[in-house]
């Protein structure tokens, strides 16, 4: 590729926009060139609109420091200085669907990390390992839209990372109900412990709405593209508590499977083993080498371990064994801000990219 495609990101001094900053360092084929953000940012370089808020463990890349970050709400100027953009805006979710097709309308593919649009019929959401051919939908998409380009792709809630990339590699063996408890970071509420010390040595059983993506977000995934819309799969039956616990990064779900068909520990684990998607098979820049690997231990996955693995774009899944109840029980582990968040994003314009989606203006 000779040049870069120039990017722009929408919300970018919250916490998912730095992350997808932080990613974006040196990325082959995307260069950060646009920082949109709220009135009270625009007009300031980055480094002074993020000031003493940047979250990263990693520094603010240099290149992004003195970009002079624009006013999001200022569509047509913003638009028009990219290729494409990634959302992570802090709004209503009807504001956020009206902004994001917004961007849409002016030939401008947007990738959002947002919620705002996982459930309308013809926008995909895509985890690229899993459901690559929902891009299908995009033609139908632009014709709503009135659109010869710009479209909108979504990524699913971070929260079943770590568990329905599992169930996929499964499907062979037909799940039909499944009970999951996710144990969640407080990155995922855009936290960190300086911000939220009441998290410190604390668990809280409520994380508003998680609970019914967490349900249904998975059907979606596994769903057909029927008659120019996504039409969401009937099984497997799933029923969720998700809770948040004094971690920094990375979901932890505890999962028990019912399957029609009755396979065996070692069967379960060459599914996950071998399992490979679109990003191995076109070599995308982000995708891990493996996605899925079963960890032996039983004290495995730990977060400060393994929520790193392959560069956070992974899925450690351990101690999968027979159940008195249901069939089989395991543990999956996913990190919420890259694989969940911004760098599941950046993993889905890398497909996007490689079908022809999205392109230089």
């Amino acid at each position: 590729m000779n040049e870069k495609l120039k990017v722009g990101i929408l919300g970018g001094t919250g916490m998912v926009g730095q992350r997808f900053i932080s990613l974006l360092e040196n990325h082959p084929w995307f260069e950060v060139t646009t920082i949109a953000a709220s009135p009270r940012s625009a007009g300031k370089t980055y480094e002074e609109a993020v000031g003493g808020r940047w979250k990263m463990t990693t520094p603010m890349p240099e290149a992004v420091k003195n970009i002079v970050v624009m006013n999001v709400n200022e569509v047509e100027a913003v638009a028009s200085q990219v290729d494409f953009v990634f959302s992570a805006v802090d709004m209503s979710k009807d504001e956020i669907k009206a902004i994001e097709e917004a961007y849409a309308k002016t030939e401008t593919p947007v990738v959002s990390n947002n919620s705002a649009h996982r459930w309308t019929p013809d926008v995909p959401m895509i985890v690229p390992e899993i459901n690559d051919s929902h891009t299908d939908v995009i033609a139908s998409q632009k014709e709503r839209l009135g659109t010869t380009r710009g479209f909108i792709a979504v990524k699913p809630n971070c929260s079943i990372q770590s568990y329905a990339p599992v169930l996929y590699a499964w499907r062979e063996f037909e799940p039909y109900e499944v009970v999951a408890t996710t144990y969640q970071a407080i990155s995922g509420a855009g936290k960190t412990f300086k911000d939220w010390p009441e998290m410190v040595e604390n668990i809280i059983p409520f994380i508003g709405g998680e609970e019914e993506k967490s349900e249904q977000e998975p059907l979606r995934v596994f769903g057909k593209v029927e008659s120019g819309e996504i039409v969401k799969a009937q099984e497997p039956k799933i029923t969720c508590q998700c809770i948040r616990v004094p971690v920094l990064n990375g979901h932890t779900a505890a999962v028990f499977v019912k399957f029609r068909k009755k396979p065996t520990k070692e069967q379960l684990i060459e599914k996950l083993e071998s399992y490979s998607g679109a990003p191995q098979e076109l070599g995308l820049p982000s995708a891990p080498k493996q996605f899925m690997r079963y960890m032996t231990e039983d004290n495995r996955p730990q977060v400060q371990l393994d929520v790193d693995y392959e560069n956070g774009m992974g899925i450690n899944i351990g101690r999968i064994r027979e159940d008195s109840i249901y069939d089989f029980k395991f543990v999956g582990l996913s990190h919420n801000t890259v694989r969940g968040a911004a760098g599941g994003a950046v993993l889905c314009a890398e497909l996007l990219k490689a079908k022809g989606f999205i392109t230089k203006k």
